[in-house]
C-alpha cells in the first residue's frame, strides 16, 4: 500500500548511511543521459538565480551551476548535502541550505526551479503545498523544470506521472506548459510563469 504522507528526512538519511549514492546519480549511464536531456531542455542559456528541490549529492546541481550566477540547493538530507558541498566546492556560486520543502522554504525569488526526481516523495497535500510555494519562488517569465522517474514505487506516495498531471492541472492561468519528454523511464514537463 502506498504511503500517504511525504517520505521523512530520516528515510533519506537511512539510505544515505548505507550507501552515499544509492540511486547511483554519479556512476549511471541512465542519470548521465537524463542529466543532459534536463540540461538541454532549459531555455536560455543563463540564469540569474535558480533554486533545486532536493540537490542530493550534487550530481546535477555541479552541471546545473555552470547555468546560473546563483544557485540554491536545499536538501533534508545533511549526510547527502555534506557529499554535494565537497562536490560543488570549486563553485562558488552554488549555496547549500537544509530545507525541508515546501514546510521550510527559502525567502526570494528565482528564474529558475527545478523540481528532479523529488516531487514523488511528497504527499497528495504537501504537492499541493508546494505548487503555491514554487508559484510564489518564481519570477515572472521564469521557468520551472520537472523531471522525474516513472515506474511506481511501493515507498513513495506518489508517481512521476502523477507529479507532472498535477503541474499540468495546476493554474494554467500562470503557469505556461511549453515542453514535454517522455521515454520509457522518466519523463520531463517545462513550464514558464505567466
Amino acid at each position: 500500500m502506498q504511503p500517504s504522507q511525504s517520505l521523512p528526512a530520516s528515510y533519506f538519511d537511512a539510505l544515505y548511511q548505507t550507501d552515499i549514492d544509492p540511486w547511483k546519480f554519479a556512476t549511471s549511464d541512465y542519470e548521465a543521459e537524463k542529466y543532459s536531456t534536463t540540461i538541454a531542455a532549459l531555455p536560455n542559456a543563463h540564469y540569474c538565480s535558480a533554486l533545486e528541490i532536493g540537490g542530493s549529492i550534487g550530481v546535477l546541481t555541479q552541471k546545473l551551476a555552470l547555468y546560473c550566477d546563483s544557485l540554491l540547493s536545499i536538501e533534508v538530507s545533511q549526510l547527502a548535502q555534506n557529499e554535494a558541498i565537497q562536490r560543488c566546492q570549486a563553485l562558488p556560486q552554488v549555496r547549500f541550505e537544509i530545507m525541508s520543502f515546501p514546510q521550510q522554504f527559502p525567502e526570494e525569488l528565482f528564474d529558475l526551479i527545478l523540481v528532479s526526481e523529488v516531487g514523488y516523495y511528497w504527499g497528495r497535500e504537501d504537492l499541493e503545498i508546494a505548487q503555491q510555494r514554487i508559484l510564489q519562488l518564481l519570477e515572472i517569465g521564469g521557468h520551472l523544470l520537472l523531471v522525474h522517474w516513472l515506474p511506481r514505487s511501493p515507498d513513495y506516495p506518489l508517481t512521476g506521472d502523477e507529479v507532472h498531471e498535477s503541474f499540468l492541472n495546476f493554474s494554467p492561468a500562470q503557469l505556461q506548459h511549453l515542453k514535454s519528454i517522455n521515454n520509457a523511464q522518466y519523463r520531463l514537463d517545462l513550464f514558464q510563469r505567466k
